[in-house]
């Protein structure tokens, strides 16, 4: 299962996103992984939780995005949830205005596949997104 937060910089979604992580750890038997690109919330999220710095992964664009994600998958068969903090930035999209309809489609195959659930935060309105993205979106601020 893919979830959304949508919304502006600046409007709380990384919040969210925290609490949403330290609330499922209390009751996960499995491995939850926090990508971010940098290592800002480190002591904001409980020890059980795997911090990755995706900037330290020279990932470059969103298909070498979703190769790591892959290898990521691969390598921990434990894995349960993988939260995503500035997602358009970790996928190399942020300043473009490129149809993030594909990736998404993509980490929905993943999510399936694998039983990977992801928690995204994004920084686009709902509004901004398409029809197929937007049904994903749990929190719109």
């Amino acid at each position: 299962m893919v979830q959304i937060i949508a919304g502006s910089k600046g409007k709380g979604k990384t919040k969210i996103l925290l609490d949403k992580v330290n609330t499922k750890v209390k009751e996960s038997s499995g491995t939850l992984v926090y990508l971010d690109k940098n290592s800002k919330h480190m002591y904001e999220l409980d020890r059980k939780v795997r911090l990755i710095n995706v900037n330290d992964y020279c990932v470059t664009n969103y298909s070498e995005f979703i190769g790591f994600l892959c290898g990521m998958i691969s390598q921990d068969h434990d894995l349960e949830t993988v939260y995503l903090d500035s997602f358009l930035s970790l996928a190399c999209v942020e300043n473009t205005d490129i149809d993030i309809t594909p990736i998404i489609e993509k980490i929905d195959m993943l999510s399936a596949k694998f039983n990977v659930d992801f928690v995204i935060s994004m920084s686009r309105d709902k509004s901004q997104l398409s029809e197929y993205v937007a049904e994903r979106v749990i929190v719109a601020l």
